[in-house]
């Protein structure tokens, strides 16, 4: 609805009813931002309607508003045995049905929309033996390694030895970027991932061998 500026005669009142009964249609949706739209002022919501997501202007740029897309649970509650040591293996997930914004396939999680995501990975490693077993445990994105301080390596000295090992690290994903967890250890007849089912000591939960959270931070 295109309104004309105000008559100078006694329409007025008719085109402020026209006007007031527009402005209550349309204030709750955000205007579209256009080629050229400006961002020097902070603060300005607009809606990219090329990309599908809100916008809003900061520090003389136009930043997406992140929406629920880009969050998955990720775990494998058996144990994770290695077939041979000193071999690298990736890690295959069972997933969960709340993900959004990522699908699996395989060991790959996949990635629909670009962003940087916040990366946790857990594993519980066990060790069947009195003499060191060493594991190390690593990220590679579409096949590669990833070099950015995020690779684990721990160690148990003794037989039915458990612990868990974390680390927590920012990714930058494309869209359609795939990640995966590798592994490996010194001696793969000891050396596993240890799961224990649900009340296998008192009343706990499940123990899953290990999990992998992802949290969508911005664009």
């Amino acid at each position: 609805m295109s309104l004309a500026p105000p008559p100078l005669g006694p329409e007025w009142k008719n085109w402020g009813e026209r006007l007031v009964e527009y402005l209550n249609r349309v204030r709750s949706k955000l205007v579209f931002k256009q080629t050229g739209d400006s961002a020097t002022e902070d603060g300005i919501i607009l809606y990219d309607n090329v990309n599908q997501y809100p916008v809003v202007s900061v520090d003389g740029e136009y930043r997406q508003i992140v929406l629920s897309n880009g969050h998955g649970d990720f775990s494998l509650s058996s144990d994770f045995t290695y077939p041979a040591s000193n071999t690298e293996y990736a890690i295959t997930y069972s997933g969960s049905s709340d993900n959004a914004g990522l699908t699996q396939n395989g060991s790959r999680i996949i990635f629909q929309e670009a962003g940087y995501y916040l990366i946790t990975f857990t594993a519980q490693i066990y060790s069947s033996a009195a003499s060191t077993v060493n594991f190390v445990f690593w990220p590679k994105v579409n096949g590669v390694n990833v070099a950015n301080g995020s690779t684990i390596r721990a160690a148990l000295h003794q037989n039915s030895a458990t612990t868990v090992v974390t680390r927590s690290a920012i990714f930058f994903l494309n869209e359609n970027d795939y990640l995966e967890a590798y592994t490996a250890t010194t001696n793969h007849t000891t050396g596993s991932l240890k799961g224990f089912a649900a009340g296998s000591l008192a009343t706990e939960s499940l123990c899953p061998s290990t999990t992998l959270t992802i949290i969508r931070v911005h664009r």
